[in-house]
């Protein structure tokens, strides 16, 4: 597992108040040793690079199809101490509360668990197949995830998820979007309230675009964990 320094990236059309820097870390999907990898650098730039008003902001996806999905949701339970945190919800996350949910219906069992969801069972030794196993999962864990807000906005800037719906007022955007949305997000050049900072879609490198920085990198399928270094009106890139 190779790290990596700070690398360069670009200048984007938002900008951060001076004083404010953001780590936003892509999809993690259970990929608990790349997380505390990529923990690490963060924590080295900040020491190397000290700023007033550091940030941490989680894009969500944090369970499912990985290995250790208990590992990365104990990691985000246990932040770090120098770094305030921020976890957003990824459609993942929900599905996973949804599916564990008392009253939840057969659909949403099944959804789950056609995504991945019976690695996150077994990385807490459960078993997809016994549901009364399923109570292994701590309820200090699901706590968290309900915890997670659907969006974070900060400068010109709004860190969500999946990303936006163009042409929407911020105050009518809808959850199912900001969890879910690809098109026409993702092609879309206009319409939308910030530049929006998201995970959800992987492509092989961190995408730049004027209405949308993209950072899932595939980690789950062999790709890099990517953060996002915002800062002023760059974003320069950590990865794992």
């Amino acid at each position: 597992m190779a790290a990596k320094r700070l690398i360069p990236g670009a200048t984007t059309q938002a900008f951060l108040p001076e004083g404010l820097r953001i780590y936003a870390v892509g999809d993690s999907h259970g990929c608990a040793r790349q997380l505390a990898a990529l923990h690490g650098l963060i924590l080295a730039d900040l020491a190397a690079r000290p700023i007033a008003r550091p940030r941490l902001v989680h894009l969500g996806d944090y369970v499912d199809r990985g290995p250790d999905s208990a590992g990365v949701l104990a990691i985000l339970a246990a932040p770090p101490a120098r770094l305030p945190i921020i976890n957003l919800m990824g459609n993942h996350d929900q599905m996973m509360l949804d599916a564990l949910a008392p009253d939840a219906a057969k659909q949403e069992v099944e959804l789950w668990l056609a995504n991945g969801g019976g690695a996150t069972l077994e990385s807490y030794g459960a078993s997809p197949r016994d549901a009364r196993s399923w109570g292994r999962i701590p309820a200090a864990h699901l706590d968290l995830l309900r915890s997670c807000p659907s969006h974070h906005a900060a400068g010109g800037y709004v860190f969500v998820h999946a990303g936006l719906r163009p042409g929407v007022a911020p105050e009518l955007q809808q959850r199912m979007d900001m969890l879910w949305i690809r098109e026409p997000f993702l092609s879309g050049r206009g319409g939308l309230p910030a530049v929006v900072v998201h995970g959800h879609t992987p492509a092989a490198s961190p995408e730049i675009l004027p209405h949308r920085i993209g950072l899932d990198t595939g980690a789950v399928f062999g790709g890099a964990l990517t953060c996002g270094v915002f800062q002023g009106a760059r974003v320069d890139f950590l990865q794992v």
